[in-house]
C-alpha cells in the first residue's frame, strides 16, 4: 500500500521532541504494558513512539512536548 509507514521509534525524550519540532500533534496515546509504559504520538504523517519506565517519565514526556490530547488505552 501507498502512503503507509512504519513508526518511528525514538530512544529518548530529546529525540522524540526533535522528531515532532514544527509538527501539528493530532493525538498522543499511553499504552500501560506492566512495568512499560509505551507513548504514541500521531502527526499527521507519522506515528512516533517511545517507551518509558516510569510515571514521572510519562509526566516529563507529556510536559515537555506539551501535548493536550491524551488518551489513556
Amino acid at each position: 500500500m501507498w502512503g503507509l509507514s512504519m513508526p518511528v521509534e525514538a530512544r529518548s525524550i530529546d529525540e522524540l521532541e526533535k522528531f515532532i519540532k514544527g509538527k501539528k500533534v493530532l493525538e498522543c496515546r499511553v499504552k500501560r504494558l506492566g512495568d512499560i509504559i509505551k507513548v504514541k504520538v500521531r502527526t499527521k504523517k507519522y506515528l512516533y513512539t517511545l517507551k518509558v519506565d516510569s510515571n514521572e517519565k510519562l509526566d516529563e514526556v507529556l510536559k515537555r512536548l506539551g501535548v493536550d490530547n491524551v488518551i489513556e488505552v
